[in-house]
This record gives C-alpha cells, structure tokens and sequence, in this order.
C-alpha cells in the first residue's frame, strides 16, 4: 500500500528549493528509495540534499563503491549517519547482503542511520516496510518530477 506525501516538479536551477520542500516533507523517515532511469538525477538529487544538510563529506556517487557514508549535524546539535547505497551493480539480494547492504537499512531501521539508496528494485528484499519511495522521471530536457510516496503503512 502506498500514501502519496509530496509531488516536486524542479530543474537544476531549482534543485535546492526542491530539497529543502522534500526534506521538511520526509525528515521523521530513515529509509528512502530513489527509482528513475539512468540520468534522471537521483545521485545529483541526493547531493543537493545532503547540501542541505550541511554534510561535511564529499558526496559522490557510490557505483564503485556501493556504499558511501556521510555524516552532519542536524538542528538539535546531534550527528547523523546517512548511508548512501548504490545497487545498480548488484545481481541480487544475496549479493546485498554479502555486501552489509542489510546493516546499512537496518542501522536506519532502528534509527541510528538515515539510508539514501539508489536502485532499489534490485535488492527489494532488504526494504523493510515502511519506506519512503521517490521516483524521479524526466518530461523535459532539463525537468524532473519527483514523486514521493510512503510504501508499506
């Protein structure tokens, strides 16, 4: 079951407004899905937003590696975790685990960690319900539409 939260329609110039609209939307939630086609924006999307975050690594996308952690401060003085999953390069869900991808959900499951995770259809299994799904499509050039829906409750 799905519960549509917030729809954002933004471009490149408009891409900080768009984290900002998105993470006042979805900032009580831990595990987030990006789905969208190859070159629709989810690695710069997360960038933006962890801009917004104030977080004080460099963010870059986690093909190669799988998993990027990166680490901020939030308004209440509190460091923060958040694991940025990419599971473009994986087989399956074994492959997953094999890799502590299952740690990394389960850290933000239990609220020790925030997950952004790339390509989610291809280790579905370790999303445990509820999760934030966003699913960014391209009906321009230089448009995005992001769809954000709550999954599981």
């Amino acid at each position: 079951m799905e519960r549509p939260l917030i729809t954002l329609s933004y471009s490149l110039e408009t891409i900080d407004e768009a984290a900002k609209q998105f993470w006042a939307a979805v900032q009580h939630y831990r595990v987030f899905a990006f789905s969208g086609e190859m070159g629709a924006g989810k690695t710069t999307f997360i960038h933006h937003l962890c801009d917004h975050l104030h977080v004080t690594d460099t963010v870059s996308s986690p093909t190669f590696a799988l998993i990027n952690e990166y680490h901020y401060t939030d308004a209440k003085g509190t460091g923060n975790i958040i694991y940025h999953l990419d599971w473009f390069r994986l087989r399956d869900s074994e492959e997953a685990f094999n890799a502590g991808m299952d740690e990394c959900v389960d850290a933000a499951r239990t609220g020790q960690a925030t997950c952004f995770i790339e390509w989610p259809e291809k280790a579905e299994e370790l999303l445990q319900l509820p999760y934030i799904h966003v699913r960014i499509s391209t009906p321009g050039i230089t448009e995005r539409l992001m769809e954000v829906v709550l999954t599981g409750q």
